[in-house]
């Protein structure tokens, strides 16, 4: 599964989580527990890779 169908799969499922009074059916937590799982996976990936932006590391100018 692509990354950004997982991405679309959780939204939706939020959508109906929503919409069912904030509950999920049986079905729909294990498929939306699967889907997170794969979410964390991937980040954890692109964190080993050094794929995510690290803003803020400029260097700051020293005062003299």
């Amino acid at each position: 599964m692509k990354p950004s169908e997982v991405i679309y799969q959780l939204r939706d499922l939020q959508k109906v989580w929503r919409e069912n009074n904030f509950r999920l059916n049986e079905g729909q937590q294990v498929t939306y527990d699967r889907l997170l799982q794969l979410r964390r996976e991937r980040v954890q990936e692109l964190y080993k890779e050094g794929r995510v932006s690290k803003g803020g590391l400029r260097q700051k100018d020293e005062e003299v």
